[in-house]
């Protein structure tokens, strides 16, 4: 299997890794992935293996492919839309080949399956979730594997994200958290994880509300917020952490900045799987915590939430009584029509628009414990 590029994709690509596992509980399954990819499925036992390699540099499908080759895999299913992944597997000859036919690679595939499209006059393609993205190219090959017919344990199969913490991963989280004086035995004040990071700016909450979402947590739910970002976004960390100490002094004990504690992917697994809620916006820790079955509040801005709706999500809705998921989703425009896209209307769906009053909301619903029923996957309530 050609995994995504993205840490938060590749966590969305589980349940299709344990559909194969599934199916096919007697092969050799191996994936192949960027590095980062084998710190974040260590513990796991969906793979027998992984490779690690960036097709994306120059040469890169010819030296994946030189590399791949040598294994003779009867099968490959490219998740990436990348033309670069399906000529790496092409060049290595590997017979059965599947993979969206999109991006001009329709010729490199020996079994495509066509992507759904928005509807006219919109162009471009549908936003689907990745989780079901994924499945539904799992499935088509199950089914051409099968000689046609779709299992009926593989027409039946439930998506769950699922990570896993090796050992090592485990006390490294656990040493970062002593450090930081956040106890996480039993009975222990509990801790919030913060990301208020994103791959594009346009994805990121102001930094004065994450202060004022901290200190919230701080005061209102006695809660040690912890703060967390790429070793790029450990501006941003700081930004919020002096922020909420200069309004707030009496906070400063209880604010940690995982940047300055030499975090990792395999340390943050084994944090956020403590947390008791994430407040995020839409990056990779976030599905990190979905795997982890952590609750979590993410705010979405242009980036449309159908792409990467997770199973166990739904649209928060405040009043009284309304049932919550797993997750709840804040966006920036909940009028925006469902046959428009987010992303299509950068300035209507900016971030900024969600106010810091909904964010709260939304927290004191998650952590009072008020969900007693979650709605189905992608469902609005």
């Amino acid at each position: 299997m050609i995994l995504p590029s993205w840490l938060g994709d590749t966590a969305m690509a589980t349940p299709s890794l344990r559909l194969l596992r599934e199916a096919y509980p007697r092969s050799v399954i191996v994936g192949l992935g960027r590095p980062g990819m084998d710190d974040l499925l260590a513990g796991s036992d969906l793979l027998d293996d992984l490779l690690m390699a960036d097709k994306r540099a120059l040469l890169g499908p010819a030296l994946v492919a030189s590399r791949i080759k040598r294994h003779k895999f009867d099968a490959a299913l490219i998740l990436p839309n990348s033309f670069s992944s399906a000529m790496a597997v092409s060049l290595a000859g590997i017979p059965l080949r599947c993979g969206y036919d999109r991006d001009s690679r329709g010729m490199l595939l020996t079994h495509k399956l066509e992507p759904l499209r928005r509807a006219a006059p919109h162009k471009g393609f549908a936003p689907v979730s990745a989780v079901d993205y994924y499945l539904a190219l799992t499935r088509f090959m199950l089914t051409v594997l099968a000689g046609g017919r779709l299992p009926d344990s593989v027409a039946a199969f439930h998506p769950v994200m699922e990570l896993s913490t090796s050992d090592g991963q485990d006390r490294a989280a656990t040493d970062i958290l002593a450090a930081a004086g956040v106890a996480t035995s039993p009975g222990a004040r509990r801790f919030v994880l913060m990301n208020p990071g994103g791959n594009h700016p346009a994805k990121r909450w102001p930094v004065e509300r994450f202060a004022a979402a901290a200190h919230h947590l701080i005061s209102r739910h006695d809660c040690h917020v912890v703060i967390n970002g790429s070793p790029g976004e450990a501006p941003i960390v700081a930004l919020i952490r002096d922020a909420l100490v200069l309004n707030h002094p009496e906070d400063e004990r209880r604010v940690t900045c995982l940047t300055e504690l030499g975090i990792n992917i395999g340390s943050l697994k084994g944090i956020v799987r403590r947390a008791s809620l994430m407040v995020t916006n839409d990056t990779g820790p976030r599905h990190m915590a979905a795997a982890f079955s952590v609750p979590c509040v993410t705010l979405f801005g242009p980036t449309d939430l159908r792409w990467t709706t997770l199973p166990d999500s739904c649209v928060f809705n405040p009043e009284p009584g309304s049932p919550l998921a797993r997750e709840v989703m804040l966006v920036a425009d909940p009028t925006l029509p469902p046959d428009e896209v987010a992303d299509d209307h950068p300035e209507r769906c900016r971030i900024d628009r969600i106010p810091t009053e909904a964010v709260l909301v939304a927290v004191d619903a998650m952590l009072a414990g008020r969900s007693t029923t979650a709605p189905g996957p992608g469902r609005s309530v």
